[in-house]
């Protein structure tokens, strides 16, 4: 995701099965899959699933060579539609960690075929500026295409790419709030601002520059092909946040030897501490970076607690979807918990919304679909913490979008530093056992010595797709149970 790191190169729109140009030994045949080894931790507060126990990598992976935070919504025209950053994609550069001077750029672009192996990937149009001030940061996040008209939301990230404490290198450690959804008319041609902005944002948080978010960084639950599986015609967000009562806070790192992120630094005492660059002491936000400077300052340092790709609870809202509603909070439902029969409560009162579902500090990026073959809903959970180092997905099921949820398949170390984790409604078989899992992968190599590998075969920093099948008790599809020895990532140069 976020980085000052070299970019991906687009080698051409279609993509065709095979193994990767630069790896020749990568599986692609059904034949040759193997199980992600499952082993939840001890204090996982979700109950296991008894039908899904597993997934199952088939070796079948795409070769695509663009950017990343690619979150596809399928449009009634049949293709998906998707914002990206980060990478060149159809031969056009884009970053959402820009500077002030030139904003903040997120791409938007149509993924058109029906094979997963062998989309054409082109820009819809320019990547649109915006502006994140008192942030440093703006990233694409829930993006819907309903009726022709496409919703495109950004969130905010603070205080630096690149910020170290305590000698320890974190990417944007703080996550912001969601400033408000772009709109479409024209399916990625045009597109009309929002008039609500990073200080005054569609949801009421946070309380205080740098304060932690409920609604974070929101995704649309993808209900397929024009929303279609909606239960009430509503379109769902799943947010990921935390509390700022919280019980144990994640603690600060020093540098660890190389090829480690470190160990606790249990004489932290180090508060935040942020000076205007040079750009915007000169600039004309100067006076609202200095007024939430002076907000943070002096307090303590959160350690990424809540970031880009950290959590520790997560939040769910709704709404009719139209250009008239999906920037006014007025319009939005809260859940806020089940009563005593065990059914949903909702709310249009903000101030009342409560976690769906929590893990203290195992949380992070959220996103779910709908799988009509299976009458459930898959959500997939990234805990990134530390931020620059090998990351853990895990895959939860439910019967319905308010829960339970219960665990399916826990998968230490994917990518192994695998964010943004989705499994695209398009391509899912009628049973719902098999399907592509989207994400991006291993941006940060060499950060404080971490050292990266790409596991499973075909990862990278950008698109990728992997078929894999959820399997039920005794349905292992291979006799090893651990997953294919991982490639060793190349290291990435800042550009």
């Amino acid at each position: 995701m976020r980085r000052l790191l070299s970019l991906c190169l687009m080698h051409g729109f279609v993509i065709a099965a095979g193994a990767a140009a630069d790896d020749p030994t990568t599986k692609t045949k059904a034949t040759n899959g193997f199980m992600w080894q499952s082993v939840v931790p001890d204090d996982c507060p979700f109950e296991r699933s008894k039908t899904l126990t597993g997934i199952f990598f088939t070796g079948r992976h795409s070769d695509y060579h663009c950017g990343d935070t690619i979150y596809p919504s399928w449009a009634s025209d049949g293709n998906l539609y998707s914002p990206w950053t980060d990478g060149i994609t159809d031969g056009v550069k884009c970053t959402a960690g820009g500077s002030l001077a030139n904003g903040f750029r997120t791409g938007h672009a149509v993924l058109a075929g029906d094979d997963p192996l062998k989309l054409e990937i082109r820009n819809t149009s320019p990547p649109k500026r915006a502006f994140a001030a008192p942030y440093r940061g703006r990233y694409p996040c829930g993006s819907l295409v309903h009726d022709g008209i496409w919703y495109y939301g950004t969130y905010c990230l603070g205080p630096g790419a690149e910020f170290t404490h305590e000698g320890f290198m974190w990417n944007f450690p703080n996550l912001g709030p969601m400033p408000g959804f772009h709109i479409s008319r024209d399916l990625g041609k045009t597109w009309q601002a929002p008039l609500t902005s990073p200080e005054k944002p569609l949801f009421p948080e946070p309380r205080e520059y740098l304060g932690p978010v409920k609604m974070g960084a929101p995704h649309f639950v993808d209900f397929g092909k024009n929303m279609q599986h909606s239960p009430d015609g509503n379109a769902y967000l799943l947010g990921m946040g935390a509390e700022a009562s919280d019980p144990q806070p994640r603690p600060c790192l020093k540098p660890g030897p190389k090829g480690t992120a470190g160990g606790e630094n249990g004489a932290c005492a180090a508060p935040v501490r942020l000076d205007l660059r040079k750009e915007e002491a000169a600039g004309p936000l100067k006076e609202v970076f200095e007024r939430a400077f002076q907000q943070a300052n002096g307090r303590p340092f959160a350690h990424g607690n809540l970031s880009w790709i950290t959590a520790d609870q997560v939040y769910l809202a709704r709404v009719k979807p139209s250009p008239e509603t999906i920037n006014q909070l007025a319009a939005y439902e809260f859940f806020a918990g089940h009563d005593g029969n065990g059914k949903p409560v909702w709310t249009t009162d903000f101030a009342k919304i409560k976690p769906l579902i929590e893990w203290n500090n195992h949380m992070g990026c959220v996103t779910a679909t709908y799988v009509p073959g299976l009458k459930k809903y898959l959500m997939c959970v990234t805990d990134g913490w530390p931020t620059v180092a090998k990351m853990t997905s895990y895959i939860l099921e439910a019967d319905q979008i308010t829960g339970p949820w219960r665990m399916a398949a826990y998968m230490k170390d994917f990518g192994e530093q695998a964010y943004f984790l989705n499994f695209p409604s398009k391509f899912i078989s009628d049973d719902g056992k098999t399907l592509w899992l989207c994400y991006s992968a291993n941006f940060s190599p060499g950060w404080n010595g971490v050292d990266l590998k790409i596991n499973p075969p075909g990862g990278r920093y950008g698109l990728c797709l992997h078929e894999v099948k959820l399997t039920g008790p005794g349905e292992n599809q291979a006799p090893a149970d651990n997953p294919a020895p991982p490639q060793h990532q190349p290291t990435h140069q800042a550009p």
